[in-house]
């Protein structure tokens, strides 16, 4: 139990200091409670003699008027400072897992899952936040109270301290055996919880699909099954307490009446003053009365460690750029050489190299699962290479911070997200600066500002999670635009034109010339007319790149590209005869 209180204010980093004052607080608090044994020993001593007057009853009475006053502002102190504490403890601890989340590898995001990720920022976050400070107050307070008032009747009489000492050695130790059986099946019910905040994404983020195959009853049994088993754990959690916490009580209670029958046998063999022996039995059920609270919230602790610990190790996780510098790079030229790598084993890029000089451009073509987008995150490190290196203006790109290597990047992806804001927003994510006369330019630019300005709060609107609200294709215009105002000298582009209305396709090439106008250009793309145009074409499959070169070149030279420009056009052709006859 110890442990884990110590870890936890190793935990809490620079908010040490006031969850500290929050246990200085608790002690104040006990020796304020332990006078209320002083006013009663007088009264108790002046009745005996039979010499009450109002001096004793005044005495008395300040006594008791300062315990209780400093009782309550201590206690209200104490309960604040931890209040305060842990709250700025899980603000602080949150931001930074979620400063931390940028500069991890992406591998880390794919062998966890979101469920996971998301219930440690949200569920095992509020363990801490919620459960810690009540859970800290009351055992530590618990503890500190029943040490204060130990403290005072021993001085009374070392032989009724004794007692109390064992009482609280025979409470440990049951307490220490909840422990172990508290570090035995919580991490059951952390796992439940995890599974079930997974299990509700899942389906929240499915939904489409659910309703459009009409699983509704299978995908509602997915979270029934996690619901159940998260109730599972939690009451029997709960369930496996109930003998430990009945024992602890008990254990207390016969020491309360040991402490009684001690005090009499005492004062019977004529040891012990009646005025000390009134004084213990009166005291004997308030000894322990905190302490017993203590003993039942301790069964928490092991929750607080164990969320504790899946919050450290998301902080375990070694993040990319630590060993990064800021760094302007000479040139826009990129270069690869020999570059290899793995997920899961499986080899998806494959000992390439090639050269991006600057202000050039490069489409990328080859079959699904080729490793086309792998290649672009490994270029902007997404991922690390495992074998050979990158290089921006002659640099390698495990030099750079994150940041400032992709300060050097804008990027357009065919699946596009958008925030939970508004429009206007979403575009400054290119630059969060901008002035809102920019940020219509780049959406003029994007063939966009025609269609949110027709919304009813216009740049203003929000587009909901993800940009539930609006189509893909005008999702897609409002990426674009946001690629244009950050105005890198990089560009690269995931098929960034796929889901463009047809109407629209001319301005919108229009304005991609203008956005990749002396900039250094990768796409990964599949119109004839982009492709044809590049400056380079590199031509991946199985991780390999096959073939490079230009378009005429590849043409000649036959193989993959040839194959897939053949078909490409049989392809539109095939479209056209059909319209033909359909026209006809």
């Amino acid at each position: 139990m110890f442990s884990i209180i110590k870890h936890f204010f190793a935990f809490a980093g620079d908010h040490r200091k006031r969850l500290q004052l929050g246990i200085l607080y608790a002690f104040l608090n006990s020796i304020f409670h332990a006078f209320q044994i002083g006013a009663l020993y007088i009264v108790l001593m002046a009745i005996i003699n039979d010499a009450v007057t109002s001096s004793t009853a005044w005495t008395s009475f300040a006594i008791m008027f300062v315990s209780m006053v400093g009782g309550i502002v201590t206690k209200d102190a104490s309960t604040m400072a931890d209040a305060r504490g842990s709250f700025h403890l899980c603000a602080d601890k949150r931001t930074e897992i979620g400063d931390r989340m940028k500069y991890m590898p992406m591998g880390y995001f794919n062998s966890n899952s979101l469920g996971s990720i998301t219930a440690t920022v949200t569920s095992t976050m509020e363990d801490i936040q919620d459960i810690a400070p009540r859970v800290l107050d009351k055992t530590i307070h618990g503890f500190i109270h029943a040490a204060v008032i130990t403290i005072m009747i021993t001085a009374f009489d070392w032989r009724m301290g004794l007692i109390v000492i064992v009482g609280i050695l025979f409470f440990l130790l049951v307490n220490l055996l909840m422990q172990r059986k508290a570090e035995a099946i919580s991490p059951a019910r952390v796992a439940a919880q995890s599974a079930l905040v997974g299990a509700v994404l899942e389906y929240v983020q499915g939904i489409g699909v659910v309703r459009s195959f009409n699983l509704a009853r299978e995908a509602s049994k997915t979270i029934d099954r996690a619901i159940a088993e998260c109730e599972k754990q939690n009451i029997g959690l709960e369930l496996a307490f109930i003998p430990f916490m009945f024992l602890q009580s008990l254990i207390l209670k016969l020491a309360s009446v040991g402490i009684v029958a001690g005090a009499i046998f005492f004062f019977l063999n004529g040891t012990m003053e009646l005025s000390v022996t009134l004084m213990m039995l009166v005291s004997a059920f308030l000894i322990y009365s905190q302490l017993e609270t203590a003993g039942s919230m301790s069964a928490l602790l092991r929750t607080v460690d164990l969320s504790i610990k899946r919050v450290e190790a998301i902080k375990g996780i070694s993040l990319m750029d630590e060993a990064g510098r800021s760094i302007v790079p000479r040139d826009f030229a990129i270069r690869g050489e020999g570059i290899s790598f793995s997920y899961d084993r499986k080899r998806i890029i494959d000992n390439v190299s090639f050269e991006i000089p600057q202000g050039s451009s490069v489409a990328i073509v080859g079959p699904s699962g080729g490793g086309k987008t792998t290649l672009c995150n490994l270029i902007t490190r997404f991922w690390d290479v495992d074998e050979g290196a990158i290089t921006l203006g002659g640099r390698n790109i495990k030099d750079y911070t994150l940041d400032t290597l992709l300060a050097n990047f804008s990027m357009v992806f065919q699946r596009v997200y958008l925030f939970n804001d508004t429009i206007a927003n979403n575009i400054k994510f290119g630059n969060p600066d901008a002035t809102m006369s920019e940020v219509r330019e780049a959406a003029r630019k994007a063939c966009c500002d025609d269609f949110i300005m027709a919304l009813p709060d216009g740049y203003d609107t929000v587009v909901g999670e993800a940009g539930a609200t609006i189509s893909g294709g005008e999702k897609q215009r409002i990426s674009i635009a946001r690629a244009i105002l950050k105005d890198a000298p990089i560009i690269i582009l995931d098929e960034a034109t796929a889901n463009v209305d047809p109407e629209n396709e001319s301005k919108l090439q229009a304005a991609m010339t203008e956005l990749t106008k002396n900039k250094t250009v990768i796409m990964i793309a599949h119109r004839l007319k982009t492709v044809r145009n590049a400056d380079q074409i590199w031509v991946l499959s199985g991780g390999r790149m096959i073939q490079q070169g230009t378009h005429d070149r590849l043409m000649a030279e036959g193989g993959l590209y040839a194959d897939f420009i053949g078909m490409r056009e049989k392809s539109i052709g095939w479209k056209l005869g059909q319209l033909e006859t359909a026209s006809v």
